[in-house]
């Protein structure tokens, strides 16, 4: 499965006070099972928003980036900013392996059996060239800090950026300017998360904005806080 997943999660909870999780998402599709049945989640472009309360469990596939579109059966830009059952993308027993991974006892057990029903027949599409070469461009694209537009993205892949932006909308279910815009603010966010006093102004000139009140700005449009009190959050 290596060439489709690039790792499984898991997430177990109980609280007596219902809370939010937050995640700054990257250019991934999720198949989640959980109850009361399994969901694919498309690129969440936004911030992904959970509400978790009581008690529960959920295991998590996480696709590489473009690695989805072989087991989907459109453009996975159609499932963007989206959560949509699982028996619509997979066959309809996913449901009742989604039953007994929520039932098994141990993660070993539960990995196993996601993995084995991906890897069933019916299930597992045949190797797709492109989907890798895709996940190959998103790597990367968002490797490379110098790269900041487009343009520069499509000239290091040696591809239009028409190409780009069409493979991308096929494979990704983002475009090339979110995910490169995104690695940007994953970068912010890591910075901040060393708990170490950030320049932010050579930060932002680092991540190609034009100033440190331009980074301030998408970061808050984004997460919801600045920068400076993300970095405090998180210490």
């Amino acid at each position: 499965m290596a060439r489709f997943v690039e790792f499984y999660w898991h997430v177990r909870w109980r609280t007596d006070e219902p809370y939010e999780t937050k995640v700054l998402s990257h250019p991934n599709v999720h198949l989640v099972f959980e109850e009361p049945a399994p969901l694919v989640y498309g690129v969440d472009r936004s911030l992904f928003v959970r509400r978790l309360e009581g008690r529960g469990q959920v295991l998590g596939v996480k696709f590489r980036p473009g690695c989805f579109r072989p087991f989907a059966d459109g453009p996975v830009i159609d499932l963007a900013d989206r959560r949509v059952p699982a028996a619509t993308v997979f066959p309809r027993r996913v449901d009742e392996v989604g039953r007994a991974i929520l039932q098994s006892t141990g993660l070993d057990a539960m990995v196993r059996l996601a993995e084995e029903f991906l890897l069933d027949d019916d299930v597992l599409p045949a190797p797709d060239p492109v989907a890798e070469e895709v996940a190959a461009m998103v790597e990367t694209i968002t490797a490379d800090p110098a790269l900041f537009r487009v343009d520069q993205a499509a000239g290091t892949l040696h591809v239009s950026a028409r190409t780009l932006q069409r493979l991308f909308a096929e494979y990704v279910g983002a475009s090339p300017k979110w995910v490169l815009r995104r690695a940007r603010l994953h970068e912010a966010a890591s910075r901040a998360d060393e708990g170490v006093r950030v320049d932010w102004a050579a930060l932002a000139d680092d991540l190609g904005y034009f100033d440190q009140s331009h980074l301030t700005r998408d970061f808050t449009a984004t997460v919801g806080v600045s920068p400076a009190k993300y970095a405090g959050l998180s210490s």
